[in-house]
């Protein structure tokens, strides 16, 4: 509880030096996020909701129905989500929130590569050049395996645990 009292301070502080916006520490290319934001919300209010609309889900995310409609297609062929079409149409996570990992939705989601290396070769003739594109790719590779296995570690359950706690304590700071 100590940890998630000073992230929140420290968030707290960011939000407020930043005038409010957090738009402005959002990278490029936010497709986990929205993702894992998507499916938080489906766990959460799955008892309200048998199927959410993209258009319902977009309101808590903040962003355009079709790209959730995209990235919902994304997951529905990994089998995180269920689709249903015509009458009560919308989306469902499809399975416990517990067994849905952060790797799980970063498969179904991922850019190509993590990283990638030189649009053209470099040159072979420079000492630096010749060899520089094998070691990224150790080092890369390395970076990929530290990074899947910290998302393994984590489940939709679990975000949705420290969200609401998160969501709450903020609550309570701004009531006081």
């Amino acid at each position: 509880m100590v940890v998630i009292n000073i992230v929140i301070a420290i968030q707290l502080d960011a939000i407020s030096r930043a005038g409010g916006d957090k738009q402005k520490t959002m990278s490029a290319n936010s497709r986990l996020t929205l993702a894992v934001h998507t499916l938080t919300w489906l766990a959460r209010f799955r008892d309200q909701y048998e199927f959410a609309t993209s258009e319902r889900i977009s309101v808590s995310v903040n962003t355009n129905p079709v790209i959730l409609r995209g990235l919902l297609g994304m997951m529905e062929k990994h089998h995180l989500v269920n689709v249903q079409h015509g009458s009560n149409a919308g989306w469902q996570i499809a399975r416990e929130p517990e067994e849905i990992t952060l790797l799980d939705v970063y498969r179904a989601v991922k850019p190509d590569t993590l990283f990638a290396l030189h649009h053209t070769q470099p040159n072979q003739q420079c000492v630096i050049g010749c060899g520089i594109s094998n070691t990224l790719e150790h080092v890369y590779a390395n970076a990929q395996d530290a990074l899947d296995q910290e998302l393994a570690r984590t489940t939709i359950a679990d975000i949705l645990r420290e969200t609401l706690t998160f969501s709450s304590a903020l609550q309570r700071a701004s009531a006081n």
